[in-house]
């Protein structure tokens, strides 16, 4: 095991609440899951009662539909509470061979460069292949980071305008300084993973204080600026059509859109079969119901009798 994956494997092991185990434990009920990843804000503010992000990786050929993952809601009782997910669902072969950078799309190197917590495993054989493409995912991104970044600067400023290009090339809206918050978060973990990451795919580079100079060899930076060429071509109409395969796939889609209106507006719309089975048909009615109990003026209070 290389240095890099050790690292991440002791990333990936990183605390988290019981909650959350107890949850993945319940999403990996079946014969083919192999693991499951938890990521995204709730790992770091903990804050059960904000949608939880969970990858589930399956057996299964690499051999995938070119639009992936298959995305589910769910709510699920842990304890004496309930705490609602949003889940992804993909083989892992596809998963590493997204990480590795072997597929045009950006959004599982650049997601799983960020810090992650391997929430539950099926066996040691399965964690030690989630690591190595969760080190692949980093070192894939490192690369681009290479060479979309400065020249010279330290790790924070090669991995913000890595993040910041793949927002443009996702067409993700995101707020400005969206990507120097997110290394913010870890400042330490991206600057240990830079040049572990750049050693690891052969980039050379100089220290000079707390500053960085990578010496991208000839052949690997045109296979780079070729591969993100590529992608910046694909990858706005990609992420477009994920879009839109969510908003028809999405299963779940119904309760989950219910329950953030009612955690932004606190309007509860009961979640009736028809709503949750027919989403779209049903928003008009939503969306009506809700404007007449936003409109509606408050009751006036009883004065009591003296």
């Amino acid at each position: 095991m290389t240095h890099l994956m050790e690292q991440v494997a002791e990333d990936l092991a990183a605390d988290r609440p019981w909650e959350v185990e107890e949850a993945a434990r319940h999403l990996a009920e079946g014969s083919d899951t192999a693991a499951v990843l938890f990521y995204g804000s709730v790992l770091r503010t903990r804050k059960l009662d904000d949608l939880l992000d969970f990858y589930v990786l399956t057996d299964g050929p690499e051999r995938a539909p070119l639009i992936w993952p298959r995305v589910t809601f769910h709510e699920i009782r842990v304890g004496a509470r309930i705490v609602r997910a949003k889940v992804a669902t993909m083989p892992l072969s596809v998963f590493t061979a997204a990480a590795e950078g072997r597929r045009l799309d950006t959004t599982i190197w650049t997601r799983f460069c960020q810090p992650a917590a391997l929430a539950w495993t099926r066996d040691d054989a399965s964690a030690r292949t989630v690591v190595q493409a969760v080190a692949s995912a980093i070192v894939t991104a490192a690369g681009y980071a290479a060479v979309l970044g400065p020249k010279s600067g330290r790790p924070e400023d090669f991995w913000a305008a890595l993040f910041e290009q793949t927002y443009h090339t996702e067409f993700r809206v995101e707020a400005p300084g969206r990507s120097a918050t997110i290394v913010s978060h870890a400042p330490s973990r991206y600057a240990a993973f830079l040049p572990l990451a750049w050693a690891e795919a052969g980039i050379a580079f100089t220290i000079s204080g707390d500053r960085l100079r990578p010496d991208v060899p000839f052949r690997l930076c045109l296979a780079l600026v070729d591969g993100w060429m590529r992608r910046q071509s694909f990858g706005k109409p990609l992420n477009i059509i994920r879009l839109m395969k969510a908003a028809f796939t999405f299963e779940g889609a119904g309760r989950y859109a219910l329950w953030k209106i009612e955690r932004h507006t606190g309007i509860r719309i009961e979640p009736t079969r028809w709503r949750q089975e027919h989403p779209f048909l049903a928003a008009p009615g939503v969306l009506w119901q809700l404007y007449r109990s936003r409109s509606r003026p408050s009751q006036p209070p009883q004065r009591g009798v003296a």
